[in-house]
Order: C-alpha cells, then structure tokens, then sequence
C-alpha cells in the first residue's frame, strides 16, 4: 500500500512538471486524488 501512495504521488509530481497552467495543475491535484481514494476503496475491503 505504501508503495502505491509513492507511486501515485510520484506520477502526480511529473504530472505537475508537465503542466503550465493553474487550472491544469488543479486537474492533476484532482486526478492524483481520485487514484488514491480509489486504490483505498479497493483495498479496505
């Protein structure tokens, strides 16, 4: 599990590099925040 948050973070973090507007940073943040509340969804079970 902490091997997936780590990774998930990281892939937000490239994601953020990538990204010149606020408004995409925004998204990113968001979509980062998505993958991890659904990896603990899937993994509470």
């Amino acid at each position: 599990m902490t091997r997936l948050i780590a990774l998930l973070l990281f892939a937000s973090t490239l994601g953020l590099t990538a990204c010149h507007t606020v408004e995409g940073a925004g998204q990113d943040i968001s979509k980062g925040g998505q993958a991890i509340s659904n990896s603990a969804e899937r993994h509470s079970d």
